[in-house]
């Protein structure tokens, strides 16, 4: 897993006219870049939250999401679903209007996109670029990684860099140790799958009958489960270590859904889910 040093992302900030920040509509606290908002302030720069999978979560919530981060954090967001092709068109007005109301009038819009791993940003690159897309020139003169970067036409006059934009976590969440390292380089999977199980389940006690129809909701019950539905066996016990790397792959997949609304404010604690 390669991530996109700080340096690069500054870099790719001086070199776009807008950026987009994936994150997934499950939790998107915690797949959030704070950072990452404030290097693009700091340039300059208007940054579109875009709040992934929203397929996942009803479309009430996303839009709590949505009203959540214009009014209380005062970033630009939209929800999409690139997987399904949902609201892409929503977010190709969206990155028209902000340049234009940037001050910028530019025939050609260049978009650079980040997230964490496993939000979508490939999935979502492919769905813009579509069977159209065409790839441009290389930055003349551009300085350091960038140059070989090369601008795709998505047409509408917008222009995707193609560079790497995945960001290392932030925070303590179990979110971020899931995403900061291949699911094979986890260590002490058992651990972490049970921290996640437990996060789930606060949210959707239905979450793992639906993935797998497990009833259970002590985290080790249900990662033994997964071990007996896959047939992973290891001397007449569940073998749990292939079985938590499992989950969290089903989990980082989508497979495994929960949700919950924003906050009533950006420092309090995430509000309620499914029953």
């Amino acid at each position: 897993m390669r991530f996109a040093s700080w340096r690069l992302v500054e870099e790719l900030l001086r070199l776009s006219d807008v950026v987009l920040e994936l994150t997934d509509s499950r939790d998107p606290l915690n797949t959030r870049s704070a950072k990452l908002e404030r290097m693009a302030s700091r340039a300059g720069r208007p940054l579109i939250v875009v709040i992934n999978k929203a397929d996942l979560v009803p479309r009430s919530v996303c839009e709590e999401w949505k009203s959540f981060f214009r009014n209380r954090l005062g970033l630009e967001a939209v929800y999409v679903s690139a997987r399904e092709r949902l609201g892409t068109r929503v977010l190709r007005q969206t990155i028209k209007r902000v340049v234009l109301e940037s001050g910028a009038s530019r025939r050609r819009i260049v978009v650079s996109i980040f997230g964490l791993p496993k939000v979508g940003k490939s999935t979502l690159v492919n769905t813009l670029k579509g069977r159209r897309s065409v790839p441009t020139s290389p930055y003349p003169g551009s300085p350091g990684y960038t140059v070989k970067a090369r601008l795709l036409r998505i047409g509408g006059g917008i222009y995707l860099i193609d560079t790497p934009g995945i960001l290392p976590p932030e925070g303590r969440d179990v979110e971020a140790v899931i995403r900061s390292r291949p699911v094979d380089e986890i260590p002490n999977p058992e651990r972490v799958a049970a921290d996640l199980i437990r996060k789930v389940l606060k949210y959707n006690r239905r979450a793992f009958l639906d993935a797998y129809g497990l009833e259970a909701e002590d985290p080790s019950e249900i990662i033994a489960g997964v071990a007996r539905i896959r047939g992973w066996m290891r001397g007449g016990e569940p073998n749990t270590y292939e079985a938590s790397k499992a989950i969290i792959r089903d989990y980082l997949d989508g497979k495994i859904v929960y949700y919950y609304s924003p906050p009533a404010d950006p420092g309090a604690a995430p509000r309620g889910g499914q029953p």
